[in-house]
């Protein structure tokens, strides 16, 4: 049996993950996941580990009011509160997109400059502001918050499972970022799913992730793997025209709550 084994949310776009028992839906996905993203002041363009590899040790936790919580090892936590109607929009870039959303405040962005060490903003996007997911995949008023192109991202434990032992060394599941973690079918199973049911909820199965070298970090310590691993073994034998592909993308039709430990069922 299918059964939905792990769940992940990353309140801060390339921040730390959450792991979570149960989470509620919305048009976006996971209620709170990444909901808010740091970018460069002067250019507004977006900023993730692939270039500031630290902020895979800053710490993000989503508040039930939608605001944030920030902590980092030698900063002090802050408390920071969803805007309200009259914020500030700054314009952002995120890949091809570019948006207006609210920013966060001074103070949010004297600490988050601080800790990155550079001029930099705290924004946040709300359902109304919301990015359509990437063109020619899924239907035209899909939507995503600040996530690369889609809501959702699904891996199976046995596709970890099977990298881990081609690589050599077991590989943290967080290095890959998925929300959704799905045990007990074979390697590689996701990528012939076009439908699934988690609970009373349906989620369509709408593109690969192509992977990048964001994997090479590790989780805990915030160091890249000097071997390249394991995006070097996903080149090898994860290739496709589009990039090395590991775990799947998905779109939620409907709202909903998840559990972990929920039966999954393939619907197509």
């Amino acid at each position: 049996m299918l059964r939905l084994s792990a769940l992940y949310r990353y309140p801060l776009k390339s921040g730390k993950g959450e792991t979570l028992q149960q989470v509620g839906l919305d048009k976006l996905g996971l209620d709170g996941d990444r909901r808010w993203m740091l970018v460069d002041e002067a250019s507004g363009r977006f900023l993730t580990q692939r270039a500031v590899a630290q902020m895979s040790q800053l710490s993000a936790l989503w508040n039930a009011d939608g605001g944030l919580t920030l902590n980092a090892a030698g900063h002090s936590p802050i408390d920071i509160a969803l805007p309200g109607s009259d914020a500030e929009l700054r314009g952002v870039t995120i890949w091809r997109d570019t948006l207006r959303v609210p920013d966060a405040g001074d103070a949010a962005g004297a600490w988050v400059s601080e800790f990155i060490g550079k001029p930099t903003r705290l924004v946040q996007v709300p359902l109304d502001r919301a990015r359509t997911t990437q063109a020619g995949y899924g239907k035209d008023d899909d939507q995503v918050a600040f996530a690369d192109g889609f809501p959702l991202l699904l891996i199976g434990q046995a596709s970890l499972e099977d990298l881990s032992q081609r690589v050599g060394r077991p590989l943290e599941m967080l290095r890959f970022r998925p929300n959704l973690v799905i045990e007990g079918s074979d390697a590689f199973a996701e990528d012939s799913w076009k439908r699934i049911r988690i609970g009373d909820v349906e989620f369509r199965v709408v593109k690969s992730c192509a992977r990048c070298i964001l994997t090479t970090i590790d989780p805990q310590t915030g160091e890249r793997s000097a071997d390249r691993e394991p995006f070097a073994t996903l080149q090898n034998y994860r290739a496709q025209e589009d990039g090395a592909m590991f775990g799947q993308n998905l779109v939620n039709d409907g709202h909903g709550t998840l559990q972990v430990g929920m039966p999954v069922t393939i619907l197509e």
